[in-house]
């Protein structure tokens, strides 16, 4: 699986402790990005007598970024915060510029900004800013969010904020953090997630603090309960006064042209099972997906004198759709039975490769092993979640056939990937996608060198999500169907992509 996700977000206010509970929030989103972490707080400066926006950042996971525990007792200090993890496409990676949180600050005081997602035009405003000699200090589009607030003519801070919202397209999920407020988020789409929680009760002296993240797993880090999701289009402004007020916030509603699109791949690979995002826990959609699997295509009947076929998970992402599929098989009255034949190495970092050797196998080799004496004669089913390029997926055939499989049948609890999506995802090109390569799903299955191949139907992925999630709220799935919700001008996305270096 080569898809990455465009960063993880959390913020928090009236908190004091807001840099060690951003910096608990970001470790457990560290999944959503680990190529850099960074965290702002608010606070007041005495001797300048002035508000201040310390910020510390860094390349590396969040465990990396804040090795010094000086830093939240010295520099992070303040009962607001926000942070950001960042994975980055393209070259983008390497530019220091880039790392998030970004802070300006600008004749109505400081300003912060985390951002997970992508602005679909993005190009447009950044030639209608070089045109007028505006200066960039990243590489990255959600500086274009920055320069819209501090160039908006309007007077108030947060007019300034949303005059810039209202300028922008695409997907988004913001943290903002300004001297005085804590600005979430979720653009009119509902493309990323964005969830409020609370830290401790609202009657006691001061409020309750509150915060946001991509998911509520974060919450689970540090005792907060969950409250509600942020609403597409939703600009939900957390302040001390409502705080005190029980959580009482002033909400605004950005304009919705294309209505609502949720990321439906969130559910297949991105969010943690033990999240709950679009209003519904992860792990629950993705048993239904794995049950929809199960009914197009169970596991392969064999004979009563061979040993009990196994279905085993790709870990760690397939094991609930797994689980699922595997349950359901055998309610169906199919012989099998669920099994952990690939072991997964979680300490896996940037390890030197010799010249000569194939790099792709070896990272694959690294990351996964093989549980030899279980698989050895047994019909195996593997589960994964998706396939995009297909090259991890054929070297862990090649591992099952090599630990003694007698037969190796692949399912996919999703829809073939066809398209590559401009809404936050880092997908390949359109080329390179597996899918696009071959005219069927057997062609698709040889190259891999399985016995069979089976995908969920695009069909049986939305039966899974809406059967677990009764929501009414809609659904992307451009990666799956080339239908995309928000018009994107392909070649000019392709473009940007190519310019972040």
């Amino acid at each position: 699986m080569s898809v990455k996700d465009h960063c993880g977000i959390f913020g928090t206010f009236n908190d004091p402790e807001a840099a060690r509970h951003t910096y608990y929030g970001l470790h457990a989103l560290q999944h959503r990005g680990q190529e850099s972490s960074g965290i702002v707080t608010s606070t007041f400066d005495e001797q300048h007598e002035q508000p201040v926006m310390p910020v510390h950042k860094d390349f590396g996971l969040v465990l990396d970024a804040f090795d010094d525990p000086g830093l939240f007792d010295e520099k992070l200090l303040g009962d607001a915060a926000i942070g950001h993890n960042r994975y980055s496409t393209s070259g983008a990676a390497a530019n220091r510029a880039n790392i998030q949180p970004f802070v300006v600050h600008h004749r109505r005081g400081n300003l912060a900004l985390a951002h997970n997602g992508n602005l679909s035009n993005a190009r447009e405003l950044r030639t209608s800013f070089s045109e007028r000699g505006t200066l960039f200090q990243t590489t990255s589009d959600s500086e274009l969010i920055l320069h819209l607030a501090a160039q908006s003519r309007r007077q108030n801070h947060l007019d300034q904020i949303i005059d810039a919202l209202m300028q922008i397209e695409g997907a988004y999920s913001l943290v903002l953090l300004t001297d005085e407020q804590l600005i979430a988020v979720r653009d009119p789409n509902g493309f990323r997630p964005l969830a409020l929680g609370r830290i401790g009760a609202p009657d006691q002296p001061g409020g309750a603090a509150y915060c946001v993240a991509s998911e509520t797993c974060a919450f689970d880090m540090i005792g907060a309960e969950y409250v509600r999701d942020i609403a597409p289009g939703e600009v939900l402004v957390i302040d001390r006064e409502g705080c005190a007020n029980g959580g009482s916030f002033t909400s605004y509603e950005l304009p919705n042209k294309f209505g609502i699109s949720q990321c439906v791949f969130e559910y297949v690979y991105f969010s943690r099972p033990d999240s709950k995002i679009f209003g519904e826990m992860v792990d629950k959609v993705r048993r239904r997906l794995g049950v929809e699997l199960a009914k197009e295509a169970p596991v392969p009947e064999v004979g009563d004198d061979e040993k009990t076929p196994i279905v085993i998970p790709v870990p760690d992402s397939a094991n609930t759709a797994t689980l699922g599929y595997a349950t359901e098989c055998q309610n169906m009255g199919y012989r099998c039975r669920f099994e952990l034949g690939l072991i997964r190495n979680h300490y896996v970092g940037r390890t030197f490769i010799a010249p000569g050797q194939d790099r792709r196998e070896m990272k694959v080799r690294l990351k996964f092993n093989t549980v030899e004496g279980l698989l050895k004669d047994r019909t195996v089913i593997v589960l994964d979640d998706s396939i995009v390029r297909g090259t991890t997926a054929r070297y862990l055939i090649d591992m099952l056939r090599d630990a003694g499989a007698k037969s190796v049948h692949f399912r996919v609890s999703a829809p073939p990937v066809i398209s590559p999506c401009f809404y936050g995802m880092d997908f390949p090109s359109k080329d390179e996608l597996l899918a696009n390569q071959f005219d069927s799903v057997e062609e698709m299955g040889d190259w891999l060198g399985v016995d069979s191949l089976a995908y969920l139907s695009p069909e049986g992925l939305m039966r899974a999500v809406q059967g677990a999630n009764k929501s009414e709220m809609g659904y992307c799935s451009a990666c799956f169907t080339d239908n995309y919700p928000v018009p994107v001008n392909k070649d000019a996305a392709k473009e940007e992509n190519e310019w972040q270096v």
